[in-house]
This record gives C-alpha cells, sequence and structure tokens, in this order.
C-alpha cells in the first residue's frame, strides 16, 4: 500500500517552494543593497537609516523586534530554499542512478556545481556577516549606536582579507542569481532561440548589477572614498 505523496514534496512543488523563497530572498538582497548604498550619503544619513529599521514597528513591537521578526522570516526561507534545493538534486541523481561512461561536461552539471559550492560560500559568509556586523562580535567597533563606524572599521585597508572574503561571498552570490534569474526568466516562456539569449541577457545584467551594488561599499572604504 503506497503513501500519498504530499503536494509540496512533489517535484512542482519542490520547485514552487524554490520560486517562492528565493523572490523572498531576492527581494530583501535588492532592499539590502540600496539601503547600504545610503552610506554614500552620509555618516549621519546612514546611522540614521540603521536606527530606523530598529524603530521600525514600535511601538507595537519593542525595539529592534522586527529586525529580528525578519532575520528569523529569512532564516525559515533559506533553509526552505536549500531543503527543496537538495531534495531536487537528490530526486534527480536517483533518477539517473547509473553514471555515463562518458559524458561531456554540459552547462546543466556546471551550473549545479557552482549552484553547490556558491551555497557553501554564501552560508559560510552569512554566519560571519552577523557575527560581524549584525552581534559585532567580530567587528573592530562592534558599537551597535555607530553602524557607520562598524562598516568602516571592517573594510580598513589593514583588514584587507575581509574585504577579499566579503568579495569571493558576492561573486558567488552573483553565479548563485544569475542561474536563478535564468531559471524563473526561461519558466517565463523565453523557450526560443531568441528567449533564451534573452534571458541569459537579463538574468546576466541583474546579477552584475546586484554584484557591484554590493562591492562597490567594502572598495569605496578600502580606497579611502568613504570615511
Amino acid at each position: 500500500m503506497s503513501r500519498t505523496r504530499s503536494p509540496i514534496r512533489s517535484t512542482v512543488g519542490l520547485k514552487a517552494v524554490m520560486a517562492v523563497t528565493g523572490l523572498v530572498l531576492v527581494l530583501f538582497l535588492v532592499a539590502h543593497m540600496l539601503g547600504n548604498l545610503k552610506i554614500f550619503t552620509g555618516a549621519e544619513d546612514f546611522n540614521h537609516y540603521a536606527h530606523w529599521l530598529r524603530d521600525l514597528g514600535t511601538p507595537l513591537l519593542p525595539y529592534g523586534w522586527y529586525l529580528w521578526l525578519q532575520r528569523g522570516a529569512l532564516l525559515v526561507a533559506l533553509a526552505a530554499h536549500i531543503w527543496a534545493a537538495t531534495m531536487l538534486a537528490l530526486r534527480a541523481r536517483s533518477a539517473r542512478p547509473v553514471r555515463y561512461a562518458h559524458r561531456k561536461k554540459v552547462q546543466g552539471s556546471y551550473a549545479a556545481r557552482t549552484m553547490r559550492w556558491g551555497g557553501v560560500i554564501i552560508a559560510l559568509f552569512v554566519i560571519y556577516h552577523i557575527l560581524d556586523l549584525t552581534t559585532g562580535h567580530l567587528n573592530p567597533v562592534g558599537d551597535p549606536t555607530r553602524p557607520q563606524a562598524n562598516v568602516v572599521a571592517d573594510f580598513a585597508p589593514e583588514r584587507w582579507y575581509v574585504t577579499l572574503f566579503y568579495t569571493l561571498a558576492v561573486v558567488a552570490l552573483g553565479f548563485h542569481l544569475r542561474h536563478g534569474a535564468y531559471s524563473a526568466f526561461r519558466s517565463l516562456g523565453q523557450q526560443t532561440p531568441k528567449g533564451e539569449r534573452r534571458a541569459q541577457g537579463l538574468a546576466l545584467a541583474f546579477a552584475v548589477a546586484l554584484s557591484v551594488g554590493y562591492l562597490v561599499v567594502p572598495f569605496a572604504v578600502l580606497l579611502g572614498l568613504v570615511r
């Protein structure tokens, strides 16, 4: 007697989970990037923005609770995204249990390796980023009342290795977003050769724009453009 599989565990359901959670994470990344860019408007504006985020929801919520609720929701979305991706990968592998003796490296296998290792790098960076700029344990300043000073201290020239790690994580994120966005655009019906090229171009443009938006802050600090 076979058990009925839950709709969410079906291949379609897993892809839907990946799509929804991916969209949530992408929207956060865009909003977070725009917030980071406020550092170019001056320390006072950047600090005001950071404190405003902690004030969101008050007096209904205690001070700072909005950010923790947001972090919790993002953690759930990230866990669901990883779970769905893992289930789909295992299902694809079990559907082809015998490896081909000779198989050319195709775009699909390259994308899978990029997504897998990129996901590991991004996960490690998220942990470091929380301990650095959220809790302040790994930040030279670590003062929650001075967010701009925390950022400047974090990417100071003598801490070039932090900027290097940040760059590696953002580049990995860019590859991840490029593949994810390309898959999303293809799912929207871009199946013709012209549509494929358009989907590739849009995905690449989006990934590059977001990556540059994140990298411009640490390199501006590194080069002394932001003090």
